[in-house]
């Protein structure tokens, strides 16, 4: 099985401007997210898709792979798919499963990768998954930058939100948890997302997997004990800094 990892990544994000190349512990933070993966011995082929030639420039300074893509995508994922196209026309290959792994989660491992992988093996009918982690306390889950998820009792998703008050956060009869966007998809599912028309909650929330769930799709969640945090504020720069050198 071929398996491409994209990390998608631009220096205009409206929550942390530049985010990609802050540093931590003195290495830009896409650097992290590029590092800790490169080992992982499931990968075909890791590339970072961006469509800054600062970002470009260090990941084939540091002996990575990158390509550019259009400045024109508000969805990482379609960034992702255009990306797929360039790569597998310029190498002639044809990949059976994209993981798309944001490049401000610099705490990715590749015990998370092996994981998100595993509903393929199982069930031939997944299309994409998600990973689904605890929140620290009730600070994260009531943050907006923090993206919840319901499931149904089968693991799917349901319901993608920023916005869920802490009634939620101490209920026992609802499975709930943050994603970590490390998203594997079978290659015919990344292709059909593009196909499919943008939708209100997608844009209203500003999260990608809710074009497949208004279209009818399901997105497969897959539980983790990993501990990862997404970095959306300054304050976040500091944890995850603090975290990574401590571990």
């Amino acid at each position: 099985m071929k398996i491409l990892a994209l990390i998608p990544a631009r220096m205009g994000s409206s929550r942390f401007p530049g985010k990609p190349m802050k540093l931590i512990n003195g290495i830009p933070m896409i650097g992290h997210v590029y590092k800790n993966i490169c080992n992982n011995k499931n990968l075909t082929k890791i590339v970072v898709a961006t469509c800054d030639e600062v970002i470009f420039n260090y990941i084939k300074n540091s002996g990575g792979e990158a390509v550019m893509t259009s400045k024109k995508h508000s969805r990482a994922t379609d960034r992702c798919a255009e990306a797929l196209k360039k790569i597998e026309k310029k190498d002639r290959i044809k990949f059976d499963i994209i993981i798309m792994i944001q490049g401000d989660e610099p705490m990715v491992n590749s015990n998370m990768i092996n994981k998100s992988l595993e509903p393929f093996k199982k069930n031939t009918k997944v299309g994409v998954v998600n990973l689904l982690s605890k929140f620290e306390n009730l600070k994260e889950f009531l943050s907006p930058n923090t993206i919840k998820v319901i499931c149904d009792k089968n693991g799917d998703a349901i319901y993608f939100t920023r916005k869920l008050n802490k009634k939620f956060y101490y209920s026992d009869n609802i499975i709930i948890g943050k994603q970590v966007c490390i998203m594997p998809f079978r290659r015919e599912f990344l292709k059909k997302y593009i196909k499919l028309r943008p939708t209100f909650l997608e844009k209203d929330e500003s999260i990608d997997m809710w074009r497949f769930i208004e279209h009818g799709y399901r997105v497969r969640m897959k539980k983790i004990k990993d501990v990862s945090f997404a970095v959306d504020t300054k304050n976040d720069l500091k944890k995850v800094e603090y975290l990574i050198k401590k571990n």
